[in-house]
């Protein structure tokens, strides 16, 4: 059986960005939610799930200085790269890491606002799930935001060939707990490339 990097690394390696199923041209509503934080653009910034995405170009054009791409697949962050001229590349942060069995990402401390739009609807274990939240813990800095973005309820049970948990902003709620206040919420329908609708559930929490 492929490991989890493996899965990734291939379907990074045989699909054109642009036409995997997660692609944004431009991602929004992560940016305004991130926007929404209103934090110095020195501050640190960890998108967790980062692929190939535009979020790290759309960050850097709007001038935020201290950003970590976290994936489990270095050839999606090598494509991300490919994006960005070589001065822009050399400003980012590149991670390869598991978040259910983490590393590197545990040595990032006094993050601003972690975002997530593609790791944690995957964690269908309870105990991965637990250790994404010691993550958080340890690494989020107190009044740091946490961005998250899942599957919403009527949203899809498998991406990528991989089964999901999908979440509501009650179920997030109570993943997050007593140390994590909701600032703000939203429902958002995503097209994929391929013309199909997928509901999200997007969430701002702040660590209290």
């Amino acid at each position: 059986m492929a490991s989890l990097k493996d899965h990734w690394n291939k379907k990074y390696t045989d699909t054109p960005i642009a036409q995997l199923g997660w692609y944004e041209s431009k991602s929004q509503p992560s940016l305004q939610l991130i926007e929404n934080c209103a934090v110095l653009k020195d501050a640190i910034v960890v998108d967790v799930g980062s692929g190939a995405s535009a979020l790290i170009a759309n960050l850097l054009e709007l001038g935020y200085q201290n950003l970590y791409a976290v994936d489990i697949s270095d050839v999606a962050l090598e494509k991300a790269k490919a994006l960005l001229d070589q001065e822009q590349a050399a400003r980012v942060h590149w991670i390869v890491d598991d978040i259910t069995n983490p590393s590197a990402v545990l040595q990032i401390q006094n993050v601003k606002i972690w975002h997530d739009r593609a790791v944690f609807h995957f964690l269908t274990e309870e105990q991965d799930r637990q250790t994404y939240k010691a993550i958080l813990e340890k690494t989020v800095m107190s009044d740091g935001y946490v961005i998250m973005a899942a599957f919403a309820l009527n949203g899809a049970t498998i991406c990528s060939g991989l089964p999901v948990q999908r979440h509501s902003v009650e179920s997030l709620r109570e993943f997050f707990g007593d140390g994590f206040n909701l600032i703000e919420s939203l429902d958002y329908t995503f097209h994929n490339p391929s013309g199909d609708t997928r509901p999200y559930v997007y969430t701002r929490f702040q660590k209290i």
